[in-house]
């Protein structure tokens, strides 16, 4: 449940930069993402795909992961593949660790322009994604052993 839920805090962070709620940066960095404007769907965009991949790791650890489920046509009721769950699972291990890592080296080595209370709650929002990467890996190790 953990890898689920790395990624609300940084997404409800974006989101409220989306519906105008102050996050202490400053004007140059709302430029710079679009927002207001296009940078705002992408923010949402964003936060609805990082949230359904991280949702997807539920599926490691809940029923419909083993078991199709039956609003799906074809597939309802026949046992999900092992060998593709894991292999994908893995790739995602190995992509939100490296995600989570250079957002963190980057943050500490970026020159923004953010008042002391907005680059503290930025990392506050942020640092649960360290997590996401090595949460993700422990389930898919555990979906894996569980289901060979």
């Amino acid at each position: 449940m953990g890898a689920a839920l790395t990624n609300v805090p940084s997404a409800l962070w974006r989101l409220a930069i989306v519906v105008g709620i102050p996050v202490g940066l400053a004007q140059s960095e709302y430029d710079q993402m679009g927002v207001p404007g296009w940078g705002s769907l992408w923010l949402v965009v964003l936060s609805l795909v990082s949230e359904l991949f991280a949702f997807l790791a539920f599926g490691l650890v809940q029923g419909w992961g083993e078991v199709w489920p039956r609003w799906i046509p074809y597939l309802r009721g026949r046992p999900v593949p092992v060998l593709p769950v894991t292999v994908l699972a893995g790739l995602g291990t190995v992509a939100t660790t490296v995600y989570g890592v250079a957002f963190v080296y980057t943050t500490f080595h970026a020159e923004m322009a953010a008042s002391a209370w907005g680059t503290w709650l930025l990392n506050i929002a942020y640092a649960p994604l360290l997590l996401w990467g090595p949460l993700l890996g422990a389930v898919t190790v555990h979906y894996y052993r569980r289901r060979r």
